[in-house]
Formats: C-alpha cells, sequence, structure tokens
C-alpha cells in the first residue's frame, strides 16, 4: 500500500509542480482580462438599465395621462438623437422642463427622467465621451400652468419614444 501511496503522491507533485507556472500566469493575466470583461458588461447593463428606465418612465406618463382630463392634441417636435452627449444634454433639459407648479403631479416622472440623465452621463463619462455641463434650469412663465403640464408630458413621451426607437445611439458618443 505503500508504494501505491508513494507513486500517486509522485504523480501529484509532478503535475503539481508543472501547473505552478500556469497558475502564476493566469494570476498575472486574469485581473487584466477581468476588468476588460467587467467594463464591458458594466456598459451593456447600464444601457439595459436606461432602456429599462425609458419604458417604464412611459408607463408612468401614461398612467398619469389616465388621471388627468382629456389631454388636447399638441405637436412638438423632438431634437434628433445623435449620441450620449446629445442624450445627457436633452434629459437634463426635460429635467429642468419637468419642475413646474405641478411638481406633485410629475415628481415620479421627474424622478425617472433625472435617474436616466444620470445613468446616461455615466455611461458617456465610462465610454470617454467628451462631457458637457449639466443645463442650468431657465425660469419659465407659468401662466398657463395646465398647458405647460400638457406640453412637458408630451415632449417626454415623445423624446423617450423616440430615443427607444434609437438604442442603438447609446453606443456613441
Amino acid at each position: 500500500m505503500s508504494i501505491f501511496l508513494s507513486r500517486h503522491l509522485d504523480c501529484f507533485l509532478f503535475v503539481f509542480r508543472m501547473h505552478i507556472p500556469l497558475a502564476l500566469l493566469f494570476l498575472v493575466a486574469a485581473p487584466g482580462c477581468a476588468s476588460v470583461s467587467t467594463k464591458r458588461d458594466s456598459i451593456r447593463n447600464t444601457r439595459h438599465n436606461i432602456i429599462n428606465i425609458a419604458q417604464i418612465t412611459l408607463v408612468h406618463i401614461k398612467k398619469l395621462r389616465t388621471k388627468l382630463p382629456v389631454a388636447p392634441q399638441i405637436e412638438v417636435s423632438c431634437p434628433s438623437i445623435e449620441g450620449l452627449t446629445s442624450i445627457s444634454r436633452d434629459l437634463g433639459l426635460l429635467d429642468n422642463e419637468l419642475w413646474s407648479p405641478f411638481t406633485e403631479l410629475l415628481s415620479q416622472i421627474q424622478a425617472d427622467v433625472s435617474s436616466l440623465e444620470g445613468r446616461v452621463r455615466s455611461l458617456a463619462l465610462t465610454m470617454d465621451c467628451p462631457a458637457t455641463a449639466r443645463p442650468k434650469g431657465e425660469t419659465r412663465d407659468t401662466s398657463f400652468p395646465h398647458s405647460h403640464l400638457y406640453l412637458t408630458l408630451t415632449k417626454v413621451q415623445r423624446y423617450l419614444d423616440k430615443l427607444l426607437l434609437h438604442k442603438d445611439k447609446l453606443k456613441v458618443c
């Protein structure tokens, strides 16, 4: 029995000694590989989260619209969606517009848009896109707050619909 154990022990030690260099090579190379994979996974997950939040925000808008009187048909133009930098800027502008006398009604949608803007900005920084300052809030004439509410909801809804149609733009600066 001792000869059997001795042979297995010799074989084990031989295999162990031969694989030490491979194990060391793996330990040295693995962190670099893991960080590239992790960054790629992080970017993919962030894009996925942005798309999910946009879809959820559209549901919130539709739910709010059911609680409001029927809205007039409003035509608004949406800015073109060119890439992360423009998306971040546009979401910042929409976030500013959501602060209104109806902040209570719009609080969930404003939180969603603010979260979207932050995630898009973070994604842009992760992808080394040029950073722009967050748009400043402007004082608006609130003489017609109901019109402002419907106009803002329509702008956000159309922009998010367009963003979801052009979600490939989340891959470019």
